[in-house]
């Protein structure tokens, strides 16, 4: 009786345990301490919950936080992160503040962003103001290098 007892308890311990790890060893969006993480770049406190980003080496699964996508962009360039092209980056949506999968996004210019550099992300590309620019990561990625140059 002990034995299973035993057992079943060592057996609830390792569940328990590996529930936890199964988010740390995902793509998924990380737990985000708002007003307390820190942007990895600019080291700015992260609270904007409508222009953060978040980075997710896919390989070891660690995330990194950033307050703004122009931090995050100038982040894999002057840290030459060898796995910027398999990097998952989750932003959050510009109107609804819900993650959203930064490179399918939709971007618009002319924003107030904690790093003013003014392009805010939207899930959808009606959501954008008609007659703004309408822009996708990588050509915001370009004139995000191309402001700093």
């Amino acid at each position: 009786m002990n034995l299973v007892k035993l057992l079943l308890i060592m057996g609830l311990a390792f569940f328990s345990l590996t529930g936890c790890n199964a988010k740390k060893n995902s793509n998924e969006v990380k737990e985000v301490h708002w007003d307390r993480d820190m942007c990895e770049r600019c080291k700015m406190v992260v609270s904007d919950r409508h222009h953060a980003v978040q980075i997710i080496n896919p390989q070891t699964h660690q995330a990194q936080m950033f307050d703004d996508l122009g931090c995050a962009v100038l982040w894999f360039k002057e840290e030459k992160i060898a796995w910027e092209k398999q990097a998952i980056i989750w932003i959050t949506d510009a109107r609804s503040g819900k993650w959203i999968d930064a490179k399918k996004a939709y971007y618009d210019t002319g924003n107030i962003t904690p790093m003013a550099f003014g392009f805010a992300p939207h899930a959808k590309k009606e959501d954008i103001e008609k007659g703004k620019e309408v822009l996708s990561f990588a050509q915001v990625s370009d004139k995000i290098i191309e402001i700093k140059k």
